[in-house]
């Protein structure tokens, strides 16, 4: 595996190898050693045990997210897609980052192999770009419905740019869910 710090500092973009023949391919999707290893030499704390695996399918246009756990339930996630593809948001709401308020966007796809670690203190979102998509992430942490938090998927102070050429299938919840400046002090 390949890791490659983002912008966004503790955010990480990780490339497998993947290993073609005429048979078909293989990757290994996870290692233990070789994932703290990879976090550990780009200066970053290993991840921790994982303790939960998650997987979702949306069809083309589902936004899911912006979301988060908040302490001390909060995860850390290695997310990845096993079939089609997602625009893959992470927003740093750790106020005392110098990226506060700041987001990254990735396409994570079943083609690329690609994948994103996204540690504790960022909320996560993503936008199906395909029907049928699968979304794979394992946490550091358990679900607690009461630590769950949200923010509104498309806040302009935010200006996420989310690939418009969609029609957005967004639940209520996010809809609903409150604003950057409701949360937090303004990036």
């Amino acid at each position: 595996m390949k890791f490659f710090a983002t912008e966004l500092p503790g955010l990480v973009r990780i490339e497998p190898r993947i290993f073609e023949d005429d048979r078909g391919w293989f990757m290994e999707t996870f290692n233990r050693r070789d994932f703290d290893n990879g976090l550990i030499d780009l200066g970053l704390p290993a991840s921790g045990a994982f303790v939960q695996d998650n997987q979702s399918m949306s069809f083309k246009g589902v936004v899911r997210g912006l979301h988060w756990q908040e302490a001390p339930h909060g995860q850390g996630k290695l997310v990845r897609v096993a079939r089609g593809a997602v625009q893959d948001v992470a927003l740093d709401i750790r106020p005392e980052s110098p990226t506060f308020g700041k987001w990254a966007s990735f396409e994570l796809s079943a083609k690329n192999g690609h994948m994103l670690w996204i540690p504790v203190g960022f909320a996560h979102g993503m936008l199906a770009l395909k029907d049928h998509t699968h979304l794979l992430y394992r946490t550091t942490g358990f679900y607690n419905q009461s630590a769950e938090k949200s923010l509104f998927w498309n806040d302009p102070e935010l200006n996420i740019a989310w690939q418009s050429d969609f029609d957005y299938r967004v639940s209520g919840k996010d809809q609903d869910a409150p604003r950057f400046g409701d949360l937090f002090a303004a990036p």
